[in-house]
């Protein structure tokens, strides 16, 4: 290729542009006059040449110099810039050392060559200025710098224009010529690399199929190892297996060798046989199989639910079935609990309905039962009837007690109390519910933390499993009931969807009864379900455990196989707090009235009128009201006189019980209060529970509980 081909042309003429950079204006003049003395002196000889041997005159005109001006380093680099800008850079410049009150020559030449870096530069110097090291380690090592020092001599000053301004040039027209010379092997190396890719695209085609399938090959066998859904491939014919991933061999609990060209069938794989004939026969007559549910049975015996995906394809020329098992044992269970509470919460939500109603109903009717049974001369038959209607009055109560119990609905008084001490305490009557042909043995854990409960509804916990586990050995057998703490580390949490790690008081209560089948086992803690016979039990019994042990933070593991009886583990969180000493009880005291003013708030206007009769036989004055406004109505007339305020929770009118309580305590601070409920969702629950010191009368009551709660209120 042709030099006169390049895309940049080089340049023929050469720049004779020179740029002086001095404060003293001599300076411009002198060098002005040294390189225009040279110029004439050349075009007179140039001119006489011409007229001797008749050749053309002035040949020297392409040497004349352009000569420009600056006189600070600021100005010199803005000329200099524009210069380069406008096309017609300077090839040159003489740059004097000392410029006050500007930068300095040294300062002026590196910050020129920061941006034009091949300026060709002189530098004028005097003996005192700088010396040569001192230059180079400010601008750095160059050859574009050459030191001109004063008084310079004409003749070196004409020499150092020439040649600088012909290195310029050539310097540049070398550079151009490199451009060219870079095109061309350019242009030679894009024909090059287009000749080579077209061959590598030719022999990448060829190869591309075998490395695609190579691939395809490694991605598949890595996906199929690695993935953490087990997975199979089976001969599509006889249905042997032909691989197996990890995945697979931990669910069914094989070894490799034990399955590689065996099949299901002989394995025994599958209980359902129906199951994984619809399988085949669909992938075989479709191709694939999507979400088929199945079972898988392990070595162990287990059997897990499953979801089966498969697809038929071509490997090495044989048919194969690639079949993905998803395992949901464990979203199954989890499904399970959640319709299983489910149920509670919608049970609980309509015993927790008519709870406060129906408790109304019964604190009327065993007020007045009370009453009448408590009269004098009394016919016999009659005062039998009363006492078949109170103890209906009191099953009916204590059924609605562990609906709302089971429904964690219930008012609840918790303590901190010794595991040990509460059921130690229930040791007597246990061993009288259960009878002679069962033997109970005890086993008390040492130095067990407190844990904070409800001491009753922690008895009715003992009391109702104990009951449960001598139901189930009608022909006699032993009740093992201990305590223990227990240390759960992360790796024990798959046992229970409520477990979790740290330290629990656990109660242990296990039996050599019967045992359960896995079917019963499931159902145990549903409301109203009973494996008992009619009229022996109502199913709210394990019901009610689940609801106080789910209410105070803790859960329940059961362990049961038919003939093998049945293990309950109570696991539940312990409190920092020491264990209260539980007050001695009193001998029963007779009933004693008395003569203060009692305001009694109660919406249901039966129930107020029973409590507003028994106060006033037993002598006290008694003010009612039927809600929080008609009490401070009542309260704004005669407050001074009220010594006690004894009212229910929940009543209408946007005023509830303990909202009116601490509003007539504000007013008077030494008013008594007692409160009465059947249910109250927003008070005396584990979220709201009642103050310290607080007296709480639970709906359905007896008349001589309510005078008693009274009198000892007022005495405190």
């Amino acid at each position: 290729m042709m030099l006169a081909q390049f895309a940049n042309p080089v340049p023929t003429a050469r720049n004779q542009r020179i740029l002086i950079i001095d404060d003293n204006t001599s300076i411009h003049d002198d060098i002005r006059k040294i390189l225009g003395a040279a110029e004439q002196a050349d075009t007179d000889l140039d001119d006489q040449a011409a007229a001797l041997f008749g050749t053309g005159g002035s040949a020297s005109n392409e040497a004349v110099f352009q000569i420009d001006s600056a006189f600070q380093g600021q100005e010199g680099l803005e000329m200099v810039r524009q210069a380069a800008e406008s096309g017609q850079p300077y090839a040159m410049a003489f740059v004097d050392v000392r410029m006050p009150p500007g930068w300095d020559g040294i300062e002026t030449i590196r910050r020129i060559w920061q941006q034009y870096p091949d300026l060709q530069v002189v530098i004028c110097t005097a003996y005192s200025d700088y010396s040569w090291e001192e230059m180079i380690r400010q601008v750095g090592g160059t050859d574009s710098l050459v030191i001109l020092k004063k008084p310079f001599d004409n003749i070196e000053v004409l020499q150092l224009a020439h040649t600088l301004t012909q290195k310029w040039t050539l310097s540049h027209r070398l550079q151009s010529h490199l451009r060219g010379l870079d095109q061309i092997v350019a242009e030679r190396t894009r024909e090059l690399q287009a000749t080579n890719t077209r061959l590598r695209e030719e022999m990448e085609e060829r190869a591309q199929a075998e490395l695609e399938l190579r691939h395809s090959e490694e991605r598949f066998a890595k996906a199929f190892k690695a993935s953490p859904i087990p997975m199979a491939l089976q001969e599509l014919a006889r249905e042997r297996f032909l691989d197996v991933n990890d995945a697979f061999l931990q669910m069914t609990g094989f070894k490799r060798a034990d399955v590689i060209h065996r099949t299901p069938a002989e394995l025994h794989l599958c209980p359902n046989v129906e199951t994984q004939g619809e399988l085949w026969r669909r992938l075989r007559r479709e191709g694939n199989v999507r979400g088929l549910e199945s079972q898988v049975r392990s070595t162990g015996g287990g059997v897990r639910d499953c979801i089966v995906s498969a697809e038929a394809f071509d490997l090495n020329g044989k048919a194969v079935a690639l079949i993905a098992t998803l395992d949901v044992s464990e979203q199954r269970k989890l499904e399970k609990q959640l319709r299983h509470a489910q149920k509670l919460e919608a049970v609980g939500q309509f015993a927790s309905g008519v709870a406060h109603d129906f408790n109304n109903m019964l604190t009327v009717i065993q007020g007045h039962t009370s009453l009448h049974l408590a009269a004098a001369g009394l016919d016999d038959e009659i005062q039998r009837s009363l006492t078949q209607v109170s103890l209906a009055a009191e099953r009916a109560a204590s059924l609605t007690r562990q609906l709302l119990t089971f429904s964690r609905k219930q008012i609840v008084q918790p303590r901190v109390l010794d595991l040990n001490l509460t059921v130690s305490k229930l040791l007597d009557m246990l061993r009288r519910v259960i009878g002679e042909d069962i033997e109970l043995h005890c086993e008390f854990g040492a130095s067990l933390p407190p844990i904070l409960a409800d001491e009753s509804n922690l008895e009715q916990v003992v009391m109702n499993l104990v009951i449960n586990a001598r139901d189930a050995m009608p022909q006699g057998g032993r009740i093992a009931l201990s305590t223990r703490t227990a240390k759960l580390a992360p790796a024990d949490l798959n046992r229970h969807p409520m477990a979790r790690a740290g330290e629990f008081v656990c109660l242990d209560i296990a039996d050599t009864g019967c045992g359960m089948t896995p079917e019963i086992l499931s159902h145990i803690f549903e409301p109203f379900y009973t494996t008992k016979e009619v009229g022996k039990g109502t199913g709210l019994g394990l019901a009610t455990v689940y609801g106080i042990v789910t209410q105070l933070d803790g859960w329940i593991e059961v362990a049961s196989k038919p003939g093998e009886g049945t293990r309950v583990q109570i696991f539940l969180p312990p409190c920092e707090t020491p264990a209260e000493v539980a007050p001695r009880t009193p001998a029963p005291s007779p009933l004693r009235g008395g003569s203060e003013t009692v305001l009694v708030v109660e919406d249901e206007p039966a129930v107020r009128e029973i409590m507003t009769e028994v106060l006033r036989d037993y002598g006290y004055r008694v003010w009612e009201a039927g809600d929080g406004p008609e009490a401070l109505a009542l309260w704004a007339k005669c407050g001074a006189e009220i010594d006690l305020l004894v009212t229910d929770i929940v009543m209408p009118n946007g005023i509830k019980g303990n909202v009116l309580a601490s509003r007539l305590q504000a007013e008077k601070a030494g008013l008594k209060v007692i409160f009465a409920s059947g249910y109250s969702s927003d008070f005396g629950t584990e979220a709201n529970p009642l103050q310290a010191g607080c007296i709480f009368l639970e709906k359905p009551y007896k008349p001589e509980v309510l005078v008693k709660a009274v009198r000892d209120c007022l005495d405190a």
